[in-house]
């Protein structure tokens, strides 16, 4: 929509983060310990593990919480499954949200995610209703006080990557990539020493929708506290201009 900045939300979804980082960082250990089992830890070949450590350092997880969670990964047993399971569905006023969890219990998890769009005055819907509204792509925020390479050159340094698009606002850069090239941007960024506010690879809408009724917003906010609050989401994405 006209006048949105994506940088204000990833702002404000990072704002959020950084209020609860134990939890935070237990999510990401669980991620971590997934893509390590998964793949291995060599990050040579295994691309999922190097992007979740890029969201990881992005987070302010400290390095040796990174090696200890996926050393912990490699002498684990396997009593414990855990899996990838997407939600969809609709907030206050059709916003689009997608709600992406690793958890060993379906039925909890269902039950729980339910629940946080009905008290949140949404309602959950089927794989597939709202997912076509998203693109996945790396994503990737740095604040214009964070370096003092200037714009172009800047530009030409992702774009050389591999970036798909570098996006200018008042406050900074969002930098956007087909996913299979996020690490080589990341790695370049990371390479010149720019610290990054935000780095993953995220579902990014197409189209944002407003909120205009308190009603409407106090609905949106509950829901995505109660989802940021359950042990088992990772990530919810949605299309509300915050």
């Amino acid at each position: 929509m006209s006048g949105h900045s994506k940088f204000a939300n990833i702002k404000h979804r990072k704002a959020k983060n950084d209020s609860q980082k134990g939890k935070i960082f237990t999510k990401i250990g669980r991620e971590l310990a997934v893509a390590v089992k998964e793949g291995g830890p060599d990050l040579t070949i295994n691309g999922k593990l190097r992007d979740v450590i890029a969201k990881a350092k992005t987070n302010n997880m400290p390095n040796d919480t990174i090696t200890r969670s996926i050393k912990k990964a490699l002498g684990e047993d396997s009593s414990v499954h855990y899996e990838y399971i997407t939600y969809e569905g609709y907030g206050p006023n059709g916003v689009a949200v997608i709600v992406e969890t690793l958890t060993d219990n379906k039925n909890r998890t269902a039950a729980n995610v339910r629940s946080a769009f009905t008290k949140g005055n949404g309602n959950m819907g089927t794989l597939g209703c709202v997912s076509f509204m998203f693109d996945k792509k790396g994503q990737i925020v740095i604040e214009k006080e964070a370096t003092d390479m200037e714009e172009d050159e800047l530009m030409m340094l992702v774009i050389e990557a591999g970036a798909d698009d570098f996006e200018v606002e008042e406050e900074g850069y969002t930098i956007t990539t087909a996913p299979e090239a996020f690490g080589a941007v990341h790695a370049a960024i990371e390479s010149a020493g720019i610290e990054m506010v935000s780095a993953e690879v995220a579902m990014v809408p197409q189209t944002y929708t407003e909120l205009t009724s308190d009603v409407d917003i106090k609905g949106m906010n509950k829901m995505l506290d109660l989802l940021d609050d359950d042990d088992d989401v990772q990530d919810v994405y949605h299309n509300w201009d915050e």
